[in-house]
């Protein structure tokens, strides 16, 4: 079997099955676990999941993890959360060692075709890393890294378990969010695997891990059945990163700093994501009756002043009329990110 893994508490839980029901569609083999950060989480993915979804308890994690249950009480939630994921991979590659290959997917993320190009992707190598692919005009690599955690796969060989083992170890010493360039959660040290150890693969698939911080600098062509491709490679999964609904009708993109995708493409990509959320939805609610995909409201959506005028005038914003995601910039919405790039460098006093 092709063995995954991911964890989210209720706030994701939505996103959370739509990955899986995703997944289940395009891979026949796969096999998913994930890590429930509450009750209400593991109950409901155990009474839904089938039988190729395995649930583990945070209480578990920390009970076969006390170097993890230690760092538990002296960090901010979202820093315990980034120290998660190299202990989930590691505890779960010793506790089943059936498993010979573990990709680590993060919560928000949704396939669109065969998820086959991640294990050729691995190949015979020991470790798979996604790069940023940023466009050079919001190259984020320095304070961010140049490898997103989103999709990353270890395989049980010497080389897959001590890198693995490394950046557990970085990730108990420290998580923070500084963005200074030396650390960014559990993202910026993957910027050392490909020197510090061998067999590490970084993956070229420009359908792999595609997000709105690098959708700009790919081409993307519409097919007659609907399907996508990148680059004439099929969109394999996508990252639905900073995708908030707003109201009833509206919804935050997320996407003002990379650029706003085409209407014709948001509308097929965002589109069949939400319609799977919303399956997804009231799924969950017959199990968990009063759950609701979380609102994020107008007023933590706009922000402070001039960034609320910002994303007004670029069209970061999105109405949903039917199968159509209205921004109403009449694709003046793609240049964002290069007007905000050429600003920044503007106050630089670079070129």
């Amino acid at each position: 079997m092709n063995h995954y893994c991911t964890y989210h508490d209720r706030g994701y839980l939505a996103q959370g099955l739509a990955l899986w029901r995703s997944l289940a569609a395009r891979d026949a083999e796969a096999r998913l676990t994930v890590l429930a950060l509450d009750d209400e989480t593991a109950q409901v993915l155990r009474a839904i999941g089938g039988e190729r979804l395995a649930v583990v308890a945070l209480r578990d994690l920390l009970a076969a993890d006390p170097e993890l249950a230690k760092v538990q009480a002296s960090r901010s939630r979202t820093e315990f959360i980034f120290a998660l994921t190299p202990c989930l991979v590691r505890h779960l590659l010793e506790a089943d060692h059936k498993i010979q290959r573990l990709a680590y997917l993060d919560a928000d993320l949704f396939f669109f075709s065969d998820a086959a190009p991640i294990w050729r992707e691995l190949g015979g190598h020991s470790v798979l890393v996604t790069p940023h692919r940023y466009p050079p005009w919001h190259d984020d690599s320095a304070r961010y890294g140049r490898f997103n955690v989103g999709v990353v796969a270890f395989r049980r060989d010497a080389a897959g378990r001590a890198c693995l083992d490394w950046w557990r170890e970085q990730c108990l010493a420290s998580t923070a969010m500084t963005g200074d360039g030396a650390c960014f959660g559990d993202q910026k040290y993957l910027d050392e695997w490909p020197a510090r150890f061998g067999g590490v693969a970084e993956c070229a698939h420009p359908g792999i891990n595609t997000a709105p911080w690098n959708w700009a600098r790919h081409h993307f062509a519409i097919d007659a059945e609907g399907g996508v491709r990148v680059d004439e490679a099929p969109l394999v999964v996508f990252h639905f990163a900073q995708f908030k609904r707003i109201s009833a009708a509206w919804f935050d993109s997320g996407q003002l700093e990379y650029g706003i995708m085409p209407r014709r493409l948001r509308s097929r990509l965002y589109g069949e994501y939400w319609a799977a959320l919303e399956s997804a939805e009231a799924e969950i609610r017959a199990r968990l009756p009063g759950f609701a995909i979380t609102r994020r409201g107008w007023r933590a959506s706009l922000g402070p002043w001039h960034l609320a005028l910002l994303r007004i005038f670029w069209g970061q914003f999105w109405w949903r009329c039917g199968a159509q995601w209205i921004a109403g910039r009449c694709g003046l919405g793609r240049f964002s990110g290069r007007a905000l790039g050429w600003y920044r460098r503007w106050r630089r006093g670079e070129r």
